[in-house]
């Protein structure tokens, strides 16, 4: 069974960076794609970024280009988010998910493609 922890939230100042991850443990991450996905408080999940399961290819969301960075480690069956430059907006509980490298490709994930949720990780971004 597919499963994925996920750590690094926290309180951050506007402007402030953080770093989360996404473990999966009871399987190898190798065979697919890794989506990082939010939710705000009354708001749907969104997908924010995706890498392939080789991590040749990345995608992000309009509003996080130029300011995250999704990267992955197979070895250590982890993946990345880095958050650069946050905004009060980018407040809400992270999770990842996996899928398949069709749906990571072009666009921000779509939650419908994605499997396998995490318990998600708090980011609050205020001052």
């Amino acid at each position: 069974q597919l499963q994925f922890v996920e750590s690094g939230g926290g309180l951050v100042q506007p402007g402030g960076s953080l770093r989360l991850s996404c473990a999966a443990s009871g399987f190898t991450l190798d065979y697919y794609a890794i989506g990082w996905f939010r939710q705000a408080p009354g708001k749907e999940r969104e997908g924010v970024s995706c890498i392939s399961s080789d991590g040749a290819s990345t995608n992000y969301a309009d509003s996080v280009k130029g300011r995250f960075t999704i990267s992955r480690d197979n070895a250590k069956n982890t993946v990345y988010l880095q958050m650069n430059s946050l905004k009060p907006e980018d407040t809400a509980v992270y999770s990842c998910a996996a899928g398949s490298n069709f749906y990571c490709s072009g666009s921000p994930p779509a939650t419908r493609y994605f499997s396998s949720w995490g318990q998600g990780t708090q980011v609050t971004v205020s001052s």
